[in-house]
Parts: C-alpha cells; sequence; structure tokens
C-alpha cells in the first residue's frame, strides 16, 4: 500500500512536531493567554497610581495603556475567528468529509479540504500581523519604562535623606525580588525538563508508527501490533491535530506488554514533572503577592517624600504582553500544522488511483477519526471562546481607570484604590496548563 506507507512516514514527522511543542498537546491550550491578559491592566493601574503627581510621565504611560487595550481589542477579533473556523471545521468540514468517505466521493473531499484551507491561511496571516504589533507595542513600553526610570533617577538625587522605614522595606524589596528571580530559573529549568520528556514522548510515537523500527528481543513480538496500528495512527493524527488525543488513540489500539510499560512510565513521568512545575508556580504566586504588599508599603512611604516609586509593575507588564505573543506565535504554529495535515490528507489520501485502495482499507478508521476530532476541536473552540471572552472584557472595561486623574485621589482613596487592584491580582492565579499528554 504504497499510498499509506509514505503518508505514515509524513505524519510521524507532523505527529512530531507537535509533540515538542508541548502546549498543543491539549485544545485547551490556548487558555494560557488568560493570567497573563487580566493582569496586564492590573498592572498598568498600579503603575498609573504611582505615577501621580508627575503630569508628563502619567500622559506617557496612558499612551501606552490605550495602544494596549487596542491591541487586545484585536486579539479579541483574532480569537473569535479561531472559534469560527473550529465551528466551521465541526460542523460542516468534518460532517462533509464522513459523507464523502462513506460515499465514496474522493474529489467532494478535496474540495471541502481546500475550502478549510482558504479558512486556515486567512487565521494565520492575521495571527502573524498581531505578532508583530505586539513586538512593536512590547518594544515601545521597554522604551516608556526606561523613560520613567530616567525621571524617578533624578528624583531621588533631590531627595537623598532615607528614612529608616524606607531603608528596611527596601531591603524587604531587594530580597523577595531576589528570590523571585531564582524561583524564575528553577522555573525555565522545570519547563526544559518538561520538554525533554516530550521529546521521550515523540520517539516512543515515532517508534510506534514507524515501519523502519530495527527489531530486538524486547521488541520482536510488539512489532506485528506497532506494524498494524501505524497507518491508523497517521490517518487518526491528520484529522485530530492533539497530541493528547493521539497518545489516548494509541493507548487504546496497544496490546504489547512492552508498549504498555512505556506509556506507563511516561505517563508518570509527565505527571511528576507537571506537578513539580505547578508548585513552583504556586511559590511565584505566593512570592509576588508578597512583594507586592511590601512594594505598596514603600510607594506610599516615597510618594509621601515627592519621590516617584519603583516601576516594577511595568517590568512584569512586558512579562504578560511578552508571554501573550509566545502563546500567539504558538497559535500561529498550530494552524500552521493543520494547514499542513490537511493538505497531506488532502493530497495524499483522496488523490490519484490510491484513494480507492484508501476508501476501502481505511475507511472505518476514517471515520472513527471524524467523530474523534469533533470532540477535540469542540475543545478547543470552547478555548478560545474563553480567551475571546476576557480580551473582550479587557478591551472594553478593564482600562476606564484611565479616565480618572490619579493625582486627584486622596491618601484614603489612593490606598483603597491600590488595596483593591492588589487583591484582584492576587487572585489571578497561575494558570498551569494541561501537560498530561498520556491519558487512559
Amino acid at each position: 500500500m504504497t499510498n499509506i506507507g509514505g503518508m505514515v512516514e509524513y505524519i510521524v514527522q507532523i505527529i512530531n512536531d507537535l509533540v515538542l511543542c508541548n502546549s498543543m498537546g491539549s485544545p485547551e491550550f490556548i487558555q494560557e493567554l488568560l493570567p497573563a491578559a487580566e493582569r496586564t491592566a492590573l498592572l498598568y493601574h498600579l503603575s498609573y497610581l504611582c505615577l501621580g503627581g508627575f503630569p508628563k510621565l502619567e500622559r506617557l504611560l496612558r499612551e501606552r495603556a490605550l495602544e494596549t487595550q487596542l491591541l487586545f481589542g484585536s486579539s479579541e477579533a483574532v480569537l473569535f475567528k479561531c472559534v469560527g473556523t473550529s465551528n466551521n471545521l465541526v460542523k460542516s468540514l468534518l460532517p462533509s468529509l464522513k459523507v464523502a468517505a462513506e460515499k465514496n466521493k474522493p474529489q467532494l473531499a478535496r474540495k471541502l479540504l481546500e475550502k478549510a484551507k482558504d479558512w486556515i491561511s486567512d487565521i494565520i496571516k492575521d495571527v502573524k500581523d498581531i505578532v508583530k504589533r505586539y513586538d512593536k507595542h512590547n518594544s515601545d513600553v521597554a522604551k516608556s519604562t526606561s523613560d520613567i526610570i530616567t525621571v524617578k533617577d533624578e528624583t531621588e538625587k533631590n531627595h537623598q535623606q532615607q528614612t529608616c522605614e524606607m531603608e528596611a522595606l527596601q531591603k524587604t524589596v531587594d530580597t523577595l525580588e531576589a528570590n523571585l528571580q531564582k524561583l524564575n530559573k528553577e522555573i525555565e529549568a522545570s519547563e526544559k525538563q518538561i520538554e525533554a520528556k516530550n521529546a521521550e514522548i515523540q520517539a516512543f510515537i515515532n517508534k510506534i508508527t514507524s515501519k523502519k523500527e530495527e527489531p530486538t528481543v524486547q521488541t520482536t513480538s510488539a512489532m506485528p501490533a506497532a506494524a498494524a496500528i501505524a497507518p491508523s495512527v497517521a490517518i487518526f493524527s491528520m484529522i485530530v491535530p492533539f497530541v493528547e488525543h493521539i497518545m489516548d488513540y494509541i493507548c487504546k489500539m496497544v496490546t504489547a506488554s512492552s508498549y504498555q510499560a512505556t506509556i506507563k512510565t511516561l505517563q508518570g513521568g509527565l505527571s511528576e514533572l507537571t506537578d513539580a512545575h505547578r508548585h513552583l508556580q504556586d511559590q511565584e504566586w505566593s512570592i509576588q503577592n508578597k512583594l507586592m504588599d511590601q512594594q505598596l508599603k514603600l510607594a506610599k512611604i516615597k510618594i509621601e517624600n515627592g519621590q516617584l516609586p519603583s516601576v516594577s509593575h511595568l517590568d512584569e507588564v512586558q512579562k504578560c504582553l511578552s508571554r501573550i505573543q509566545q502563546i500567539l506565535v504558538q497559535l500561529q504554529k498550530f494552524w500552521e500544522k493543520v494547514g499542513a495535515l490537511l493538505d497531506t490528507l488532502k493530497d495524499r489520501t483522496f488523490a490519484g488511483e490510491d484513494h480507492i485502495e484508501f476508501l476501502e482499507d481505511m475507511k472505518e478508521v476514517f471515520l472513527d477519526s471524524v467523530d474523534a476530532a469533533k470532540q477535540g476541536w469542540t475543545n478547543f473552540g470552547n478555548s478560545c471562546m474563553k480567551a475571546n471572552s476576557i480580551f473582550s472584557v479587557q478591551a472594553n472595561d478593564a482600562y476606564k481607570f484611565l479616565e480618572v486623574n490619579p493625582s486627584s485621589l486622596s491618601k484614603e482613596d489612593w490606598e483603597k484604590e491600590y488595596n483593591l487592584i492588589k487583591d484582584k491580582l492576587e487572585n489571578i492565579k497561575p494558570n498551569v496548563p494541561s501537560q498530561n499528554a498520556i491519558t487512559h
């Protein structure tokens, strides 16, 4: 079966690419946008309060915040398009593909896939454009932060005297910032460990779907099973582009004890790493909250002494914007992979003389894959809708604080406002992505 054999090898590489991008293992990966989007406006608000009494800096920050608000509006539109395309795939493309396969109409299937590819190409273009806008905007925010720091340094030169309370608070803030920096490095190391574990998953998928596996004493008995499921996994993965679902499909098909043991080992290792990563993120969240509390106390004293408080909140704004940009890049790559899978389905399955052989031999697998794909794409669409709703709120309501001049607030109102924002930030817990790609 030449067509199926060549297709399997091609699909293995695409699966490997999807595994390496571990955030795409689950249809819910897009929800990682939510905490960063929600934190951004609140961090801007804290920074805005701290700039009261510095009109030029207030205007500068207001300009950057309004640019962010507009960018979030564009992000909302892109996510809404993702929702629409997911719905089209579930309600139009997949049912029509099922009919085309049942009635042996490959030309109809090709036309449907070409139409879907047009939808996806349109999304990819929009996501690329908005990623570029985030890149430029983050550079603008960084420049504004640098300008504010320059003014801060100048005001401190004119106010050399620091109280003992200010010095003690600054020491506490410095310690917490150092702890946070150390923890960030541990989180980065944890992410690399998860990437390494996903590389093991990549090797496993390659092994179980490749017809080129070299026989060993341990694998000889399992090879017939692997050979049997390779085409099925290839077909399934073209329609269900989520590693979590692909691995679940493999789990259901594998009967060889050696492969079952490997799956169990991978599952346990990934689960352990995920739990450790979640624990580190919880620690990060706790330190951030303690840091905000100390920064509030220090900011109040500095403002009372005519000094400009720290602009560390703007540094956090940049981190949030960078995180959003990273996830949008992942979204772009995801749609590019989906486009590649649909091209393969069109060109190597529903084209040429081999399509009749395919429809006869793999029809049942194909129809099962279409049914499974509906759930995955429905989950993805729902996740995009949740993200769309958050960005809608951020674009329309979250920046109303810019309408009030912070210097017009009384001391009591200023402190009340600051505490209210701080409480909201403390309630935004880290959203740990689903790393459990292997499920039963």
